[in-house]
């Protein structure tokens, strides 16, 4: 890749090298939509046109909550040829998750759907993408995006607090498509890669830029459905896919089925592989499934590779930096990694980086004897639901706000199928599990809503009068 490149570059070059090849195939409940690497440089600048229209331009952040369709990543592509960011907004969100989002990003143009309005109208101007695209084209302004132009304001909880913002310009994302098609698994222009995530995350967006690079076709289903998973793995032949947390528990408890060797998958990357199921799953699929560590804000950092697979299987191991990271294990046990193609920072926030560049995980780690790497436990103040990030001082601070709460502690629990449950500890007179599940389901994603309620006539406190979150977790440990 040339020194300098974007992804705008990247774009225009493959629909000149190879304009009728298949990108992108959205396979929907309500259709069928492909579109070639010309069509999709074609219609991004056309968005990119209308909302130049609209005022968009370098430096400016827009909302988009499209979900798992092709207006979601061609409004992306259309604002890196504008030198503005997306910032991508889950359409689960409910009143507070938009309100903090908008704010902080400073957002006053979102692109949505209709039926996302009425929840948008009160924060910022609101766009459907039918409307752009109805728009007449006309010239784009004379801009020439750099390497470190932003592209995303991409947010997750990261290890304490609300929400931030993540900083994510062209060099991230290049860094991580390229060393998909360098290392493994070694993309080329014949594979056909699948994403069932939500677009408002980084695993199907990378999964875009890895496949645009490859010059690879990407299938897109509207979301992870274990019952069909396989049969659309099957149909649009696929070579290769990225998944995490429950999806393989999931997939491993589907009834066996005749067609499940008849495939041509060469190769599966997972976040957080069952170690107990790994044999399990390759040996139902008769595919490897490959470690792989990342995180949104430093991308692709450490995975197995395919030498290293056979030996490694059922072990949790992480495997090893990719050639662009580095990776060191501090006196307490943390993990920091250091290397190109990590985010600019978080928006608003003081930079998370060392004076060396060294970024802190907040993972705690350790390595085997040929320096390989395993996760040991976390720092964070989190719960990882589903593959989702459930910062919890957010769903604190949501139940504090009901008039009947006097304390509240949010920890995660375990669950076999999830990873983590929401676990709320209140002290709460009077309150009942309904009404304050209500409370939150109104304020929160549904993903962040409590399924797990513990009242309590008092929480332990720490000298300093915070919650012994400690304390708590040891009695759901003992209680499971």
């Amino acid at each position: 890749m040339a020194e300098g490149t974007t992804l705008v570059d990247l774009l225009d070059r493959a629909a000149a090298e190879h304009p009728d090849r298949p990108a992108w195939t959205f396979d929907l409940p309500d259709g069928r939509e492909q579109l070639t690497f010309a069509a999709v440089a074609d219609r991004s600048r056309r968005l990119a046109s209308a909302l130049s229209a609209r005022g968009v331009g370098p430096g400016d952040r827009v909302g988009v909550m499209l979900g798992n369709t092709p207006e979601m990543p061609l409004t992306w592509l259309a604002l890196m040829r504008l030198g503005a960011a997306m910032v991508p907004l889950n359409p689960r969100y409910r009143r507070d998750d938009v309100a903090h989002l908008l704010s902080d990003a400073a957002v006053r143009l979102v692109v949505a759907r209709p039926e996302h309005h009425g929840l948008l109208t009160s924060y910022a101007t609101v766009v459907g993408p039918d409307e752009l695209a109805s728009q007449e084209p006309q010239d784009l302004p004379a801009l020439t995006p750099t390497p470190d132009t932003v592209v995303n304001v991409q947010y997750t909880s990261g290890t304490t607090g609300r929400p931030k913002g993540c900083l994510l310009d062209h060099t991230y994302w290049t860094t991580l498509g390229g060393s998909m098609l360098t290392e493994h698994p070694h993309l080329g222009p014949d594979d056909v890669l699948l994403t069932a995530q939500p677009f408002h995350y980084v695993d199907p967006q990378w999964n875009v830029v890895a496949a645009l690079m490859a010059g690879a076709h990407l299938v897109v289903l509207d979301g992870f459905h274990p019952s069909t998973f396989w049969a659309k793995v099957r149909e649009h032949a696929v070579t290769y896919f990225y998944c995490l947390a429950s999806m393989p528990v999931l997939l491993l408890r589907m009834p066996a089925d005749p067609a499940d060797r008849e495939h041509r998958v060469r190769a599966v990357q997972c976040s957080a592989i069952p170690p107990a199921l790994h044999a399990e799953l390759e040996e139902r699929w008769g595919v490897p499934w490959t470690e792989a560590f990342g995180m949104t804000e430093t991308g692709a950092d450490i995975r197995v590779s395919a030498d290293e697979h056979d030996e490694l299987v059922g072990s949790g191991c992480l495997g090893r930096p990719a050639a662009h990271r580095e990776a060191r294990i501090d006196e307490g046990g943390q993990l920091w990694l250091r290397g190109p193609g990590m985010m600019q920072g978080y928006l608003g926030h003081p930079s998370p980086f060392d004076a060396e560049g060294w970024f802190p995980t907040g993972d705690l780690a350790r390595t085997d004897e040929a320096g390989r790497l395993y996760l040991a436990g976390r720092l964070k103040d989190m719960i990882r639901r589903s593959g989702e990030n459930v910062a919890a001082v957010e769903v604190e601070e949501v139940l504090l706000a009901h008039t009947a709460v006097r304390l509240a502690a949010v920890i995660g629990v375990p669950d076999e199928v999830r990873g983590e449950e929401v676990a709320a500890y209140v002290v709460a007179p009077g309150a009942t599990a309904e009404e304050l599940t209500a409370w939150c389901a109104e304020r929160l994603a549904p993903f962040k809503v409590p399924s797990v309620w513990r009242f309590r006539d008092d929480l332990p406190l720490t000298a300093s009068l915070r919650v012994e979150k400690a304390a708590l977790r040891a009695e759901a440990q003992s209680a499971r």
